[in-house]
């Protein structure tokens, strides 16, 4: 089925979506190709907008329109990933905090990698681990560094690391 353009008086065919309202791209009209760049030249998304609304949505495209957290933000992806790294839910460590990686027990170069990618040593225990996590996190979190992926990637690195030594904590 040929669908006619709705410019008045044009018998072409109607291939091309143009809006009718700013807010609802799901309310079109179909033009023809000639029609549609004469819709183009004159469309003004702004139109109709005071000044302070065109600096909202400008402010607003920065974050593709979506709303931003801070990092005490309940809600933050970092924040939960810290709140569940930190959690002891099966009171592992509640009494211990002196806890110390069996040194007897052979290191793996996984288990070197994770001590080094936080910057510890071989021997620290459990609190020194759980300080220097919170002090990492706190020193590379995006928010920091305006949403650098640089910082992000060493933040995941870190918290990986962290959530690997855990794991060695609670073989002991």
């Amino acid at each position: 089925m040929k669908n006619i353009c709705e410019w008045s008086n044009c018998k072409e065919d109607g291939k091309f979506k143009a809006p009718i309202e700013r807010d609802n791209i799901r309310n079109f009209k179909l033009l023809c190709k000639t029609h549609i760049k004469l819709f183009n030249k004159s469309w003004n998304y702004f139109n109709g907008m005071s000044q302070y609304e065109i600096e909202s949505f400008i402010k607003s495209d920065l974050t593709w329109h979506r709303p931003t957290q801070t990092f005490g933000s309940s809600d933050n992806f970092f924040s939960i990933l810290w709140n569940n790294a930190l959690s002891d839910k099966f009171k592992i460590f509640e009494n211990d905090n002196t806890r110390h990686i069996n040194i007897s027990r052979k290191l793996c170069e996984k288990d070197k990698d994770a001590f080094r990618i936080m910057d510890l040593r071989f021997n620290d225990d459990w609190s020194i681990i759980q300080k220097k996590f919170k002090t990492l996190v706190k020193k590379f979190h995006p928010d920091k560094h305006s949403g650098s992926k640089k910082h992000e990637n060493k933040l995941k690195k870190i918290t990986l690391a962290y959530s690997h030594l855990k794991m060695i904590m609670m073989e002991k």
